[in-house]
């Protein structure tokens, strides 16, 4: 006997629009015998359904356990109906506009089923590289509005053919309703020239530019290649002269370059691979992931000098696969661009500022629309650790904590370094990709352009703006001009508490979840007290904190100066600690006391005593810098931020001898605010150097003497305030020797740790931190 028909109106939200979500409603609904209709808006997506109420729960039930890939259903609402289905089947109906309250897909790596189809000769998309479906390709890199349909894309400009246009319109096929859909016939093509822009001519007749780009390659070329988000360029990677002349060009001469390699099995012939990594290396995002060197076979020490890692990610498009099919051995993928400019995505502009890097340019004709850069992850203390969000992860929503559901509409601004901004709206957390340093010129104008585009796709009107305290920070000049112009409530955050409301968020932490101890190392952030802060024990919460502890305060002689020459850090620390004529009559034989006695000391002795361009900081990254320099690391100058922190570590790593003590680090307490002091470290540091002790031991001790001295003083304010959750955040918490010692000891004392998965601890996350904390004062307490 057939049970009575019901209707019901069902709303679902999230991540559910160009990812296959409608056709998996047509299946199932027809397998459940259900009639009705189901189409995209701007919320998402909406059902009409009607039959048997069972069925309908059965249905429901099936769309909440079985989602396709890409999908991420934060809400689905039903709703009885009066209005019966006119209809005797169930169908797909055209998108409709309203409020957009859905989200953006990141891209995704290729997929299984596409992958089979460009490497099948029988089928229409062999070797084509822009072959996708609704389970993978380019989302953000080539969206331009909401509903997300083709008219909104890039791929506007390439009518469907026949065939295509089929696939398009079938809700049984992969690629119903997938935006980019494209073959040979109708797609965007891709072709080979050289640094005039003179196309290449094929080597082997019947081969296409994607194999000759591959050949070249392997002949020592540097060949820049537009890929999804952006331009690479790629090189052998175990041609050192190749690198080498990669590096001349870049100006790149020794920040790490990232490899791309085949499959896994490449890269575990060049580094240790867990079954995390590899699941993270094959995960849709495909980030690049930091691993550890293998002793098995290495690779030119010119690719990552001076690094105990290595940056692999594998082939995350059609023509990555197709240019490594054959390929034994990695490719040098590094951003294509100018040392510290934004990657190029236009074919003019690459042909204009990559022409003396490059020689060759593998082009294609399909517009990106936003730069997107790679993402990197590592895995430290069990977990995955995001250290840029941008591909594969960005714009995806980050659900705001428990507490969060009355939020104002925000925008919060990001820092000046590693910027990102993010959106706050209907309780989540909209985290822009990594933007770059603003400090550059066309990294600001693209800034710009991304707050216009997130606005626009999200149709987000700001109630308020949240930037750092910092007024010289182009993203704090820029929020202060916006809220004047359009009249909006403007909050300065000071940049640490941003850092450990960023973490709280990315913990879950509840708003009212309590106040924790805080610890925020980095580089430099503005103090509330007009200094530069940077080593900071924070009693707080989203709403308010209070500083309880901070490093020993140093000068930083000639200001930013000190932040690019590490050897002024050195002589600071020393100067300021145990002062330059002691250190000269005790050490004064030893190779790093006798260089710097070279330098000129009394000038930066007389700027520091006059207060002259040398601020006081308690930056623990200065204070790395200071231990490097007398190692002979990076001591004279960095080419790239954090390099001495980074290749201290390195030291470090090579060593990790148990039985080494920790050099001291002591608490000490000055009207009542706790200071950590580096002060008794350095005679401990320079008597070791005397006895000859390995630079990679002393490294270590440094860096157990350092955690040792940072938990002794959590322990110790954790206590006295009642606190037993202590947050960790700051670029400084990237180093994953630090990391692990410090949660390591501080777990085994008991407390809660919290920190970093999902946003960046460096100043990438600083926007979220900075939106949770305007979100908290936008809420009335109770």
């Amino acid at each position: 006997m057939t049970g009575i028909e019901v209707a019901e109106q069902i709303r679902v939200q999230g991540l559910v629009q160009g990812v296959g979500f409608r056709p998996l409603v047509w299946r199932l609904a027809r397998e459940l015998g259900l009639r009705g209709a189901v189409w995209n808006d701007g919320q998402g997506v909406e059902i009409h359904v009607c039959g048997e109420s069972a069925q309908i729960d059965r249905f429901c039930e099936r769309l909440l356990a079985e989602p396709p890939p890409l999908a991420k259903i934060d809400n689905l609402h039903r709703q009885p109906t009066a209005r019966l289905s006119e209809k005797g089947e169930f169908v797909i109906n055209d998108s409709r506009a309203g409020e957009v309250r859905t989200g953006i897909v990141p891209d995704a790596a290729t997929c299984e089923a596409c992958l089979r189809d460009i490497r099948d000769p029988a089928n229409r998309r062999y070797r084509y590289p822009f072959t996708n479906c609704t389970h993978c390709g380019p989302r953000l890199t080539l969206v331009e509005g909401i509903p997300y349909d083709r008219a909104n894309t890039s791929m506007r400009h390439f009518p469907l053919c026949d065939d295509c246009e089929a696939e398009y319109r079938d809700p049984a096929d992969r690629r119903f309703h997938a935006q980019p859909n494209a073959c040979p016939v109708c797609g965007p093509r891709i072709w080979l020239c050289d640094a005039e822009g003179k196309p290449v001519a094929l080597s082997v007749a019947g081969e296409d530019a994607v194999h000759e780009a591959s050949r070249r390659l392997s002949e020592g070329a540097i060949v820049a290649i537009k890929g999804i988000g952006g331009f690479h360029l790629a090189c052998d990677a175990s041609n050192e002269a190749a690198v080498a002349r990669l590096r001349e060009r870049k100006g790149r001469y020794h920040k790490p370059f990232a490899l791309m390699a085949r499959d896994c099995s490449v890269i575990r012939r060049f580094c240790e691979v867990s079954q995390a990594e590899a699941e993270l290396l094959m995960n849709p995002a495909a980030p690049i992931v930091l691993l550890p060197r293998s002793e098995k076979m290495r690779l030119p020490g010119n690719v990552a000098p001076q690094q105990a890692s290595l940056g692999f990610m594998l082939p995350y498009s059609p023509l990555h696969h197709l240019l490594l099919a054959d390929w034994d051995r990695p490719l040098v993928m590094t951003s294509g661009n100018r040392i510290e400019e934004p990657q190029c995505i236009d074919n003019q502009e690459a042909a204009e500022r990559l022409r003396p890097l490059a020689d060759l340019f593998l082009l294609h004709d399909r517009a990106i629309t936003n730069r997107v850069d790679d993402s990197v992850v590592r895995m430290m203390g069990g977990s995955s650790r995001i250290l840029r969000r941008a591909r594969g992860y960005a714009p995806r929503p980050l659900q705001l904590p428990e507490g969060f559901e009355q939020a104002a509409p925000l925008l919060a601004m990001g820092g000046e370094l590693k910027n990102t901004f993010c959106l706050v709206r209907q309780g989540q957390a909209i985290l822009s990709q990594h933007i770059g340093d603003l400090e550059n010129l066309i990294a600001y104008q693209d800034y710009l352009r991304n707050l216009d585009l997130y606005a626009g796709l999200f149709e987000h009107r700001p109630a308020g703006l949240v930037a750092d305290l910092h007024p010289n920070y182009r993203s704090t000049q820029h929020a202060k001009a916006m809220a004047a112009e359009r009249d909006l409530p403007l909050l300065l955050v000071q940049h640490h508490h941003a850092h450990i409301a960023s973490v709280l968020a990315d913990s879950g932490w509840p708003l009212q979840g309590g106040k924790v101890l805080g610890i925020a190392l980095d580089g430099s952030g503005y103090g509330d007290d007009g200094t530069v802060w940077g080593g900071e024990f924070l009693l707080a919460d989203y709403r308010e904190y209070r500083r309880l502890g901070k490093l020993q305060p140093v000068p930083l002689p000639g200001g930013a100066q000190a932040i690019l020459q590490p050897w002024r850090n050195a002589f600071s620390q020393l100067h300021h600690h145990l002062g330059w004529e002691h250190v000269m009559r005790q050490w004064g034989d030893l190779e790093p006391i006798a260089w710097l006695d070279r330098q000129p000391l009394k000038v930066l002795a007389g700027m520091i005593e006059a207060g002259v361009n040398s601020p006081l900081s308690s930056s623990c990254g200065r204070l790395f810098d200071a231990v490097a320099a007398i190692l002979a690391i990076c001591r004279e100058s960095i080419s790239y931020e954090g390099q001495a922190a980074i290749e201290l570590e390195t030291a470090a790593r090579r060593s990790q001898c148990s039985a080494d003590a920790a050099y001291t680090v002591q608490t000490t307490v000055d009207e009542g605010v706790y200071r950590l002091d580096s002060a008794t470290l350095w005679p401990e540091l320079l008597d070791d150097l005397r006895a000859g002790l390995d630079r990679q031991r002393i490294a270590w001790r440094f860096h157990l003497g350092l955690a040792t001295g940072v938990t002794e003083m959590a322990t110790e304010l954790a206590q006295s305030n009642g606190v037993d959750t202590l947050a960790l955040s700051g670029g400084v918490f990237q180093n994953k020797t630090l990391f692990e010692l410090v949660t390591n000891q501080l777990l085994r004392k008991g407390y809660s740790v919290l920190s970093h998965r999902n946003v960046p601890s460096n100043d990438g996350g600083l926007a979220l931190g900075q939106a949770a904390i305007g979100a908290a004062r936008s809420i009335t307490k109770d």
